[in-house]
Formats: C-alpha cells, sequence, structure tokens
C-alpha cells in the first residue's frame, strides 16, 4: 500500500528512472497523491507502458550522465511542468560485481557516472527551479551501500557513499533557501536487479544462486528484503509537509543491516 499525502497535491515532480522498479512505485505514489509527474527513462518501452497504465504521468528519455540529455530533460520540465517543487534523483546502476583488481575501469566509470555524476547533473540544473519552488526538496537515491562496506562491489559502494555526502553538502547550501536535501538509503529490495545481482555474485563466487540469495533476505535483522512501495513511502513522506524539518538525513529502509555480503 502506498501513502498517500494531500500536501503532494500539484507538486511539480521529476522522478530519473521512473519506469521500472523503485522509480515506478515512487511516480505511481506522487500520482496517487496528486501530484503532476515527469519521469525519465533510457527504457522507451517502460516509459510507453508507464504512460498507459498511470493516467496523466508525462515521460521523456533521457540519460541522466549525459549533460546535454539531461539538459533537453529539464527543457521538458519546464515545457510539461512550468515548473519544479520535487527533484527524485532515482536513476543508478549495480556496476560491477568482482573483486578491485578485476574490475574494467570503464565499467568503474560509468557506475560513477549514472549513480553520481549523474545526480550532480540533475541537481545542478534543478535548483534554480526548486528555489521557485513552493516546499521544494530533493531526494538522491543511495543504497545501504552508501554507509557499510560491500565487498565485491566497490564501484556501486563509492558511488553511493558520494551521494551520503553529495546530499549532506546540499542539505547545508539549500537549507537557508527553504529547499530541503535528503538521501534514502535502501537495503536490498526485491526484484529482478538484486536478482541480477545476486546471480553475479553467485557466478564470481563459484557458489549457488540459492546460497547467495539467502544471504540476501537473511542480512537484515528483520530476516527479509524490503519491497520498492517501502522505498516510495519514505520518498512520499519525506517529500511531504509532514516531514518539513527532515533536512540533510540518511533514511535508512533496511529493516536494519549491519554488514552487507
Amino acid at each position: 500500500m502506498l501513502l498517500k499525502d494531500a500536501s503532494l497535491a500539484g507538486k511539480r515532480v521529476l522522478v530519473t528512472a521512473g519506469a521500472n522498479g523503485i522509480g515506478l512505485a515512487i511516480t505511481r505514489g506522487f500520482i496517487q497523491s496528486g501530484a503532476k509527474v515527469l519521469i525519465c527513462d533510457v527504457d522507451e518501452k517502460s516509459l510507453r507502458e508507464a504512460q498507459a497504465n498511470l493516467p496523466g504521468v508525462m515521460t521523456t528519455v533521457a540519460d541522466v550522465a549525459d549533460e546535454q540529455s539531461v539538459e533537453r530533460l529539464f527543457a521538458q520540465v519546464d515545457a510539461q511542468l512550468g515548473g519544479l517543487d520535487i527533484l527524485i534523483n532515482n536513476a543508478g546502476i549495480a556496476g560491477p560485481t568482482g573483486t578491485v583488481e578485476n574490475l574494467n575501469l570503464a565499467d568503474w566509470n560509468r557506475t560513477l557516472a549514472v549513480n553520481i555524476t549523474g545526480q550532480f547533473l540533475c541537481a545542478r540544473l534543478a535548483v534554480p527551479r526548486l528555489r521557485k519552488g513552493k516546499n521544494a526538496s530533493m531526494i538522491n537515491l543511495s543504497s545501504a551501500a552508501g554507509h557499510l562496506g560491500f565487498p565485491g562491489r566497490s564501484a556501486y559502494a563509492a558511488s553511493k557513499w558520494a551521494v551520503v555526502g553529495f546530499t549532506k553538502s546540499l542539505a547545508l547550501e539549500l537549507g537557508p533557501a527553504g529547499i530541503r536535501v535528503n538521501a534514502i538509503l535502501p537495503g536490498a529490495v526485491d526484484g529482478p536487479r538484486i536478482r541480477a545481482v545476486i546471480a553475479a555474485k553467485a557466478a564470481s563466487l563459484g557458489k549457488p544462486v540459492e546460497e547467495i540469495a539467502h544471504g540476501y533476505e537473511s542480512q537484515a535483522a528483520m530476516g527479509s528484503m524490503v519491497s520498492v512501495e517501502d522505498i516510495a513511502n519514505m520518498v512520499l513522506f519525506a517529500t511531504g509537509d509532514y516531514a518539513r524539518h527532515v533536512n540533510g538525513q540518511e533514511l535508512v529502509v533496511d529493516g536494519y543491516t549491519q554488514a552487507l555480503i
């Protein structure tokens, strides 16, 4: 079940990578709360499906790691939303799996390009618009790997730690303007993406997929993965009026995880 918050009605929202997984759940939550939502994604098929299934959602293709693509995206923000009240920096990739001596530089660079540089490119253009918005806020998606070590996933962890530092810095920069900036740190989120990561890690370690999957499911104190709706609900709370003094925080949604396998 998704939270419905009347304070989000009429808000102008941009969700990056909003056509699948966590992004799609976030988009659905904002739509249900009466917000005006533009989503971008690199997956054109999923964008078409989102538009068909979510009445009123606006869509555009964009790669957040590409500066010119982000500039075109914000031209669409102006044209379709007429301004911006909320930015959800959700776009991210899993990156490579393997020990550091076996990682490819191109895979490392692409992980950082999407997961942190993409957030910078979007934030840089969003902030002038948020300054004109109403009770404006920004959410940057990090990960439990943004405050814990993650063996075999160093590129991903490095990018997600960077998101937390970026978030706290922006919260200090923008707080005086009344713009709140928070990071959400999901634990293992059940779905196709984590299952692909599990398969890659099993192959890398030469272990059965079932063994690695059990580790992901049991690493949290609550003994299970979280859902996309769990993450979406934290986004909806953190951008609504009930959280008007929540700023610069690491909002962890992971069932209390102390170590990542």
